[in-house]
């Protein structure tokens, strides 16, 4: 996840970190189901305290954009994306789906890329 801060900004270190992870999600970058890093991590990464990272994601979830899971973590939503609850629903479907078959990830990646192709 590649977060820029600004350190001249007038906008706060959490609020930059929050309209960043927000603008990676509606863009695509972060696909609903992604795992952001822990907080300590982030922190780390962009040299902030890990409560100003921590308020971030607070405010994230609160909008309804990040939902915690806790040790399983924190994960960006479908509302996040724009995605449709009923489309995240068939992803994951299918991806039992696949799994159970035995079906290796690249090879159900290709068959659904084949059939979006195909449409």
């Amino acid at each position: 996840m590649n977060i820029t801060l600004d350190p001249d900004s007038p906008t706060p270190p959490y609020e930059q970190v929050r309209l960043a992870i927000a603008a990676l999600a509606a863009d695509g970058t972060l696909a609903a189901g992604t795992k952001l890093p822990p907080v300590r991590h982030l922190a780390t990464d962009l040299g902030l305290a890990v409560n100003t990272v921590a308020r971030a994601y607070k405010e994230l979830e609160q909008a309804g954009l990040v939902e915690t899971r806790g040790r399983a973590g924190t994960v960006i939503t479908a509302r996040a994306t724009g995605t449709s609850q009923r489309a995240q629903k068939a992803a994951l479907a299918y991806a039992e789906t696949t799994r159970s078959l035995g079906i290796p990830a690249d090879t159900a990646l290709a068959l659904v890329r084949a059939a979006l192709d195909a449409g």
